[in-house]
């Protein structure tokens, strides 16, 4: 058997999430319904980032190990002939990789970005892939609060009650802030590197950030909120609809 990394996106609109669910309704389900039927059975794929229902990906790595010879090209093409019918997931990229390779293990950085469309009329084109707010944000504000979430803290105030992960520790290396005009309009971008994130965390912090921008809480308040360690000092929580895997590095 050869171990293939898929390198692919998906808009998370119509899934309930990567992970397969008794409903098949998880882009996992779509990927590995689409590998048995032109490999020879099922297999089960290992990935990067187990993302939330609604949330997209424009550079989502899984792996797994195929019993054919495949060529890379044909590997792509024959598994979007199947993905196209069964939702919005694309296979960009496979390549061959070293039998100890996991998606998910090897992983060494994982980069996510969140589109914040701020405007008072609703999103028509970019409904279900921007959060659209309709209030005033003060982006310095913003810019400002994300600086003191850099580094290494106990997130535990921005993480899920449901995460799994082991410890709340996590070492956040870039959380930048920028104001990108696009033809849709003003957008806020929030763009987040680390080498993994807490159930939520990104949405969290997020959330809490445009709380910062709107004025319901101060700059200083918010490094209160995350030496608290206390989930109930989250803010609001992001919708999943602005936010994507962008990249996995290894």
């Amino acid at each position: 058997m050869t171990n293939w990394k898929l390198t692919l996106e998906y808009d998370g609109t119509a899934f309930c999430g990567w992970q397969s669910q008794p409903e098949k309704c998880g882009v996992q389900d779509a990927v590995e319904s689409a590998i048995e039927k032109i490999d020879g059975g099922f297999k089960r794929v290992s990935v990067a980032g187990r993302t939330d229902a609604g949330v997209h990906a424009l550079g989502q790595v899984c792996s797994v190990k195929l019993e054919k010879d495949w060529q890379d090209f044909r590997l792509i093409e024959a598994l979007n002939a199947h993905l196209r019918k069964l939702g919005k997931v694309a296979i960009l990229d496979a390549q061959i990789v070293d039998d100890d390779f996991d998606a998910r293990f090897s992983a060494t950085s994982r980069h996510y970005l969140y589109i914040i469309q701020n405007r008072r009329a609703p999103a028509t084109h970019l409904k279900n892939l921007v959060w659209q707010t309709p209030f005033r944000i003060d982006i310095d504000l913003m810019k400002q609060g994300s600086q003191k979430l850099i580094g290494k803290h106990d997130f535990t105030t921005f993480r899920d009650l449901q995460c799994q992960a082991k410890s709340p520790i996590k070492t956040l290396d870039k959380f930048d802030i920028d104001l990108v005009q696009t033809s849709y309009g003003e957008q806020i971008h929030c763009t987040l590197s680390a080498q993994s994130f807490l159930h939520r965390q990104v949405r969290s912090m997020v959330g809490t950030l445009v709380d910062v921008g709107r004025g319901r809480f101060s700059v200083s308040e918010l490094v209160e909120r995350l030496e608290a360690r206390d989930r109930k000092m989250c803010g609001e929580v992001a919708p999943s609809d602005g936010l994507y895997l962008t990249k996995v590095g290894y």
